[in-house]
């Protein structure tokens, strides 16, 4: 007596954007090195605008002229530095939703773009309140982790 399959023949829809990923898992059974590089660089471009601040931070603030005395610096590059995380607070359920609905890639797109434009824009800020809208919209703009993981 001839058992058989409990799983029937795989069908993969022509739009179906987990088709595509199923059927590339498929045909590719290995480790893709190129993949872990492109998700490696893409992580580490999302993560370097909250970790690459500090060092600089204290100086950009004195330089803004904005605390009155030189103990007061740390609490205004404290604003700064917590306004790109205020931001990817308010939005990273958002970008889940926005990721789960259009696909992972146009999500890391727009990510890599914001890292891009605001993080550049942050680095040529000229003033405090400057500085703290493009950190929070480089925070809100940055949906980047969630859906790379």
């Amino acid at each position: 007596m001839e058992k058989e399959p409990l799983l029937e023949k795989k069908q993969y829809y022509e739009d179906c954007p987990g088709c595509k990923v199923e059927q590339t898992k498929e045909l590719n059974q290995g480790l893709s090195i190129i993949n872990l590089v492109i998700i490696w660089m893409v992580v580490l471009s999302a993560a370097l605008p909250a970790t690459s601040l500090f060092p600089f931070l204290y100086f950009m603030v004195r330089d803004f002229n904005v605390a009155k005395e030189e103990a007061d610096i740390s609490y205004y590059a404290g604003y700064v530095g917590s306004s790109f995380m205020l931001g990817r607070c308010l939005t990273s359920v958002l970008w889940g939703m926005v990721s789960d609905r259009y696909g992972r890639k146009p999500v890391i797109i727009m990510g890599i773009i914001a890292v891009v434009i605001f993080n550049t824009l942050f680095g040529l800020s000229t003033g405090f309140w400057m500085a703290i809208i493009t950190r929070f919209l480089l925070g809100s703009l940055n949906g980047v982790l969630g859906p790379v993981k």
